[in-house]
């Protein structure tokens, strides 16, 4: 019932937006394809470490938005979307050996200032940039060695709880998998933060597949503001204490995310192609 209620208020205010002729409102779906990366500098110097390409769907996203002239607008969207790094664990013989691998899901709620080129042709260019609130919905980092393996000591750093000091700068350590943290843990140093704070931009074009239907294709990336870890997991990885079992060099740590987003519009009153007068958006 309360799903119900709120999509009638929301169909609602589109009605009452499109009653003026300033404004017309739409309404979208979307979904997108990801390169994700985790930027993480201790982990970039990190001789252990080696980043790898990293792709994520974000299956599902929805959009509200409001053209008040043919060229600017406003658009809050909804985006489900799985983000994360892969970095393979290489040893002295830069062999890989096994993956440390970030994965997370959020709901990314951009609010996205939009700038439309003024046409009232088919096809229209289209630039976005606005603040994004990122919710984690659930996460996990994990540390998989899949066989023994010796492991150059990182500068400044020290040999992690458990492995072997060999006294020539590098260290032996077992296989074996090591959850480094969880959004399941029960220990607050092993969770992540639950938010971050991000800009998201958008860059692509509007066809016009039909009097009321718009297509979006856009290329999409956002950046956190905020480091992703819990406070308390960045001071014990500062401190170097015993809680930090792998003993990673400190450096800040953030989510990007580059992709491509196709998403399907319904515009009440019509599409821009379509529409060749409405008051201001006429001109």
């Amino acid at each position: 019932m309360k799903t119900t209620k709120h999509i009638f208020l929301l169909l609602l205010c589109c009605l009452a937006l499109q009653a003026s002729a300033q404004v017309r409102v739409h309404l979208g779906a979307s979904t997108a394809y990801n390169s994700t990366f985790v930027l993480d500098e201790g982990l970039s110097k990190d001789p252990r470490y080696s980043a790898q390409m990293t792709y994520n769907w974000a299956p599902v996203g929805m959009a509200f938005g409001a053209d008040f002239n043919r060229g600017f607008g406003l658009q809050l969207e909804s985006i489900l979307s799985n983000q994360g790094q892969i970095y393979e664990i290489i040893d002295v013989a830069k062999q890989k050996i096994g993956e440390r691998r970030i994965d997370l899901q959020y709901i990314n709620l951009p609010l996205m200032l939009n700038f439309l080129s003024n046409s009232s042709s088919r096809t229209s260019f289209n630039f976005m940039l606005g603040p994004q609130l990122s919710l984690l919905t659930k996460g996990q980092e994990i540390y998989e060695q899949y066989k023994n393996g010796t492991l150059q000591t990182p500068e400044n750093g020290q040999i992690p709880v458990g492995a072997t000091d060999n006294g020539n700068g590098t260290y032996s350590y077992p296989a074996g998998t090591t959850v480094l943290a969880s959004t399941d843990a029960a220990s607050a140093i092993k969770q992540f933060r639950d938010k971050e704070l991000q800009l998201a931009a958008g860059l692509g074009l509007n066809i016009d597949i039909g009097s009321h239907l718009y297509l979006s294709t856009n290329i999409r990336g956002n950046y956190s503001f905020t480091d992703m870890r819990n406070e308390d997991l960045i001071n014990s990885i500062r401190q170097n204490s015993a809680n930090d079992v792998l003993k990673d060099l400190f450096g800040r740590r953030a989510n990007m995310l580059v992709g491509a987003q196709i998403g399907l519009h319904y515009m009440f009153g019509g599409n821009r192609s379509s529409v060749r007068s409405l008051g201001p958006l006429g001109n």
